[in-house]
């Protein structure tokens, strides 16, 4: 009788992430998402009009011609068993009844950051902290703007200790890269904590970190 071969067995899958690129409105969240997308990036933007005028705040960013009505989507391999799908939230307040849809599944998120307008953080950071989504906020460093410590941002945005704050170029690839690689190092250590904590109390988490990571694929500086 002939012998039957045991079948091969099925190559790993690469684990996909989802992260939430935020902020206010003209920030950069759409040019970031294309700066790193390894497929063309979905785009939802239409022409600013004379109607929204008077609700969108457009100081600092008069040049601003279009705007995110619905989502960016794009996304990018971390390293060959590690993708992210990456999702562009729309930055004016009308439109903040997508970002609970939006927000279903996210591991972490970015929030970018306009020195000029500070402010405009303030909706990203409660949403966020309300919602326990691990994040970190990146500045964006426009030309001509003048570049602050980081210090300074981090006391005046408020932001506790644990919060990692980097500067940022949302049109370079390498300088995205590197806020993605930090957001998902804090969202992937804070699951594993949070594992650790629930076996230690005995209970078990079939929905833990594990779900995240075939294999294990703990991103490391050296995938910068």
């Amino acid at each position: 009788m002939e012998s039957i071969a045991p079948a091969s067995p099925a190559p790993d899958l690469p684990v996909a992430l989802k992260i939430l690129v935020a902020g206010g409105f003209g920030v950069g969240k759409t040019t970031l998402v294309g700066a790193v997308s390894e497929i063309r990036p979905l785009r939802t933007e239409e022409v600013l009009s004379e109607v929204g005028r008077p609700v969108d705040r457009t100081e600092g960013v008069e040049a601003k011609t279009t705007t995110t009505v619905a989502m960016d989507f794009g996304r990018i391999d971390i390293r060959s068993d590690l993708a992210v799908y990456l999702f562009g939230t729309p930055g004016q307040d009308r439109f903040w009844f997508i970002w609970d849809e939006l927000a279903v599944g996210a591991l972490g998120a970015v929030v970018l950051a306009d020195t000029r307008r500070l402010d405009e953080c303030f909706p990203s950071v409660d949403y966020f902290e309300r919602r326990g989504i691990p994040f970190v906020v990146a500045v964006n460093c426009f030309d001509g703007t003048r570049p602050y410590p980081l210090e300074q941002v981090r006391t005046a945005l408020d932001l506790d200790l644990g919060i990692p704050l980097l500067q940022c170029d949302a049109r370079s690839t390498a300088s995205v890269r590197d806020v993605l690689v930090e957001v998902v190092e804090l969202a992937l250590g804070l699951a594993e904590q949070a594992a650790a904590e629930r076996s230690e109390q005995g209970q078990t988490d079939p929905a833990g970190p594990a779900q995240y990571r075939a294999g294990r694929p703990v991103v490391s500086p050296g995938t910068r």
